[in-house]
């Protein structure tokens, strides 16, 4: 028997929609955003020094970054700061009654007492919740 292609009714409007270019429009979306998102975690680039021991990562809601480059400029966020800024914004977050994880980020060629210089300006303010970033190998 001989297959026909061709439709009795030829005026009636077709009942189904072609799927195809939008599952294709998803999977195209969903690709770039695999690329881009590893991209946005880290904003300043620099060398950190290696863990020793793996620790569990511990789940932080709220947290704000500190980073020190290998020049030693200090960076809150993604924003260069100077250290009386650096100062004045660690003022500002320990009049939080609930002050978010301040997670202090540093080159790995840095001088160590650059980084004892910012956890001694959070500890003078009465922060207590620190967390000191290292490349997991």
């Amino acid at each position: 028997m001989a297959r026909k292609f061709h439709r009795k009714d030829r005026l009636s409007a077709l009942t189904e929609i072609n799927v195809t270019p939008l599952i294709d429009l998803a999977f195209a979306l969903l690709i770039i955003f695999m690329i881009t998102t590893p991209l946005l975690e880290q904003t300043v680039e620099l060398n950190l020094p290696v863990e020793a021991a793996k620790t569990q990562a511990e789940d932080r809601e709220d947290f704000q970054s500190i980073s020190i480059d290998r020049a030693g400029a200090y960076y809150w966020g993604d924003g260069p700061v100077s250290e009386q800024q650096l100062a004045d914004l660690l003022d500002t977050m320990a009049m939080d009654p609930d002050p978010p994880v301040l997670s202090i980020r540093a080159d790995a060629q840095l001088d160590y007492q650059n980084v004892i210089t910012v956890v001694d300006m959070i500890k003078q303010r009465n922060l207590s919740k620190i967390s000191l970033d290292t490349k997991v190998e």
